[in-house]
């Protein structure tokens, strides 16, 4: 999913707004005119040598000629509004980054495999001959005899002009390469240039900005050409904008980028998808290193004026969130999801980020959340629990001014999500509670056990969780299925006549992530693709919710047995309908009874072929996750979105669901001991050191049922270890039979002095891989 274009909410205010927000506008254009200088590209890359501070006011003054140049463009490509508007051709493509008033996800396979854009014609390139090998000659002839000629002239030639770089670059000059499966870049030859660059002489390293300014500086008055595409596509990749003192033409270089057309954009998101791995991680780094520094320069003096180049954020993102979207492309993805956070975001303000995007939406007032790819987990959990504290408190306030409305004693408990239950009758008590204070969801919650004194600091909280999420998922319940191939468990596909359970079940799934509890849950990665479906609840309830596209690749990660067979029959070489006899009907056992479904109309008469297997799969898969226990499913997502029903949902992906509601499976035991805190031991005793010697050398399993014993999950929450508030306390019993006793509500391992590091290990590997039904408390 193109998820840097998040779905906006909608407008705060209508009418009321738009006087304020045309004159921010006008004020933001003002501030984001550049600065109006001479030209002299000789003078700019000169500036190089006098040092950083007096270079650059060279380079804005001279770059921002670009604009200057561009005045019969308009405001088609003006880089203050990165919302492009549509071009009559290409009205049907849906743009990166998304229009205030748009509510869906839009997925990047519904785009056309050819974008059909008029161009101009292509202007005829110069001919140049040199390949690799002749520019490797002439790089190892001037690295011996210090003569650099050869190699001065090939690369201030070369990046002198767009059409420069193409004749160099492009794999035939006489072939188009207008489609988006081949960009026709000599990708090798691009490397083995850029790879030589860093380290020729620095006044071949000037020609060469010298003549990346030259080519940002000729004026267009139409469409891009795809050699002009090519060209921007090549620029991204030099190496010398990792530099601070070439921010200013990469800004400009981003800036031209970012304000390209839609039918432009796709042409780059397609042709950067076969970027290699190495290359684009270098790309997307470079990126966010520019944003980091433009937010908070190490030496603020070798920047221009924040108040002169307001756009230079904006551009790098979206030129960002392009390579965002090719990466969206690959399955798997070229890199992780997570090499796009930039964790400087989470050191600024993020609440008046997110109150920007409420607001505005996708207008041309810029808010991170419009690109929420870039938005660190630890971030979105800290927007999620302020908006969350936020949405208790107005809630409390409003329960309060009713109670004193009609002259009742106000009472502190109204302010609280009180729930009382039975040990005996957990599930049916939490249910019932829960069904009944429906309207008090987003409060702060509260746990009380019947009959026992205590109060709720967390623990009780903690406890009421883990004691009902054992109780629903025992596979004795029926609710759900365990497949132990996958370790995870899957809704049941049987019908019944009341979907209750499945809604408290989403409700404290909502519940944990809305007060940061961390539940032991092991569901599919599909599941939490299926709750953001829609991320926001429609309003209309005859709309189909929780349905997405499901792949055999969803299906591997549930019933990885099912998935192989199906994957055999497409690879199947022979005849299909001969040799399976199968048709588009399929059986499923429920309570001792076969029934069969058709997967199509009149399906148990339509015979599964080699023509039609494809079809067939995909069906089936369907079936099974979405239309076999839609009803299931549905409950469980009202449930779910009943406590957690916010817009802050749309920044997150399916993964970063299921990190907040399970944490994260990656350890570091190295930072529970650093965050570790102490009852009764020093942190330099010698059972203590014991403690951390057996269990730094423990395997991962070991480690993980460790961490599953003393606080009842395996998983880390999104803040880390030092979010545990983890603690070993002294139990002064007798050592001979002991083993360890964990509190898991308040994460406590209570450890017995034991007398040797080999009587510790061998107690607590007993104790932690035996914890089911007797050790764990």
């Amino acid at each position: 999913e193109l998820n840097q274009g998040s779905p906006a909410p909608p407008l705060a205010e209508e009418g009321g707004e738009d006087e304020e927000e045309e004159e921010e506008g006008e004020k933001e254009k003002e501030r984001e005119e550049p600065l109006p200088i001479p030209s002299a590209s000789s003078a700019a890359v000169g500036g190089l040598e006098r040092g950083a501070k007096n270079q650059f006011s060279t380079f804005s003054n001279f770059i921002t000629t670009i604009n200057q140049k561009k005045e019969g463009i308009g405001n088609r490509n003006s880089p203050t509004r990165l919302v492009i508007p549509n071009i009559k051709n290409v009205r049907d493509l849906p743009p990166i980054c998304l229009d205030v008033r748009q509510k869906q996800r839009i997925s990047i396979d519904t785009l056309p495999q050819e974008v059909k854009a008029p161009i101009p014609p292509e202007p005829s390139l110069p001919i140049r001959t040199k390949a690799v090998k002749d520019f490797q000659d002439d790089l190892e002839k001037a690295k011996s005899s210090g003569d650099w000629k050869a190699v001065h002239d090939f690369y201030s030639t070369t990046f002198d002009s767009f059409l420069e770089i193409n004749a160099a670059f492009k794999k035939d000059t006489n072939s188009p390469f207008d489609t988006i499966e081949d960009s026709g870049i000599n990708a090798k030859f691009v490397n083995v240039v850029y790879d030589a660059l860093l380290s020729t002489p620095q006044d071949v390293q000037k020609s060469v900005l010298k003549g990346v300014i030259n080519g940002l500086l000729q004026e267009w008055k139409g469409p891009r050409t795809k050699d002009d595409l090519r060209a921007y596509c090549i620029l991204l990749q030099n190496p010398q904008f990792s530099n601070t003192s070439t921010y200013v033409i990469y800004a400009h270089l981003l800036r031209q980028i970012a304000a390209l057309t839609e039918a432009d954009h796709h042409f780059l998101v397609h042709w950067s998808k076969n970027i290699s791995q190495k290359r684009f991680k270098q790309l997307v780094d470079r990126l966010l290193q520019f944003i980091s520094l433009r937010l908070f320069p190490a030496k603020p003096e070798e920047f221009p004026p924040m108040v002169k180049c307001t756009w230079w954020i904006p551009s790098a993102t979206k030129v960002l969130a392009l390579f965002n979207a090719a990466n969206s492309l690959i399955n798997p993805p070229i890199i992780s999801y997570t090499d796009f956070y930039n964790s400087t975001l989470d050191h600024i303000d993020l609440m008046e980020e997110y109150h920007n995007w409420q607001c505005y939406g996708n207008s041309h007032r810029f808010s991170f959340c419009q690109y929420p790819f870039i938005i660190s987990i630890a971030a979105k959990k800290v927007i999620i629990q302020r908006d969350s504290e936020q949405q208790m408190i107005s809630i409390a306030r409003q329960s309060l001014v009713d109670k004193v409305s009609r002259r009742q004693k106000p009472d502190m408990n109204m302010l609280f999500l009180n729930v009382k239950v039975r040990r005996t009758h957990l599930v049916s008590d939490s249910l019932d509670e829960l069904a009944r204070k429906r309207a008090d969801l987003k409060k702060k919650l509260k746990v009380t056990f019947v009959g026992e004194a205590g109060l709720d600091m967390g623990g009780l909280t903690k406890e009421w969780f883990l004691l009902l999420i054992r109780q629903i998922f025992h596979p004795d319940y029926g609710m759900f299925t365990y497949h132990k191939d996958s370790r995870c468990h899957w809704f049941s596909s049987f019908k019944c006549d009341n979907y209750s359970e499945f809604r408290l079940v989403g409700a404290l799934m909502g519940l944990a992530v809305y007060n940061s509890i961390t539940l032991d849950i092991r569901f599919p990665p599909c599941c939490y693709k299926k709750l953001l479906s829609p991320p926001i609840v429609p309003c209309d309830h005859n709309t189909l919710v929780g349905i997405c596209d499901v792949t055999l690749d969803d299906l591997f990660q549930i019933m990885p047995e099912l998935a192989h067979g199906l994957s055999e029959l497409l690879s199947y070489e022979g005849n299909v309908e001969e040799d399976f006899y199968s048709t588009f009907q399929v059986f499923q056992e429920e309570f001792g009874v076969i029934k069969s479904y058709n997967l199509k109309p009149n399906g148990d008469k339509v015979p599964v072929t080699n023509q039609n297997r494809k079809e067939y799969v995909q069906l089936y898969v369907d079936f099974l996750l979405n239309k076999s226990i839609y009803k299931q499913f549905a409950a469980f997502y009202y449930g779910f979105h009943s406590v957690c029903a916010s817009y802050a949902l749309l920044l997150l992906r399916p993964e970063e669901v299921e990190i907040l509601v399970c944490g994260s499976p990656e350890l570091d035991m190295s930072a529970l001991q650093r965050s570790t805190q102490y009852e009764g031991y020093q942190k330099t005793d010698l059972t203590i050191r014991y403690f951390w010697d057996v269990v730094l050398g423990f395997s991962l399993d070991l480690q993980k049922k460790l961490l599953h014993f003393a606080t009842g999950s395996d998983r880390v929450p999104v803040g880390g270890m030092a979010d545990l508030n983890f603690k070993i306390s002294k139990s002064e019993t007798s050592t001979n039979w002991q083993l360890p006793v964990a509190h898991t509500c308040f994460n406590q391992l209570c450890l017995p002095p034991y007398k040797n590091k080999k009587e510790l290990k061998q107690k607590l590997i007993i104790g932690i891989s035996n914890a089911e039904g007797f050790g764990l408390e």
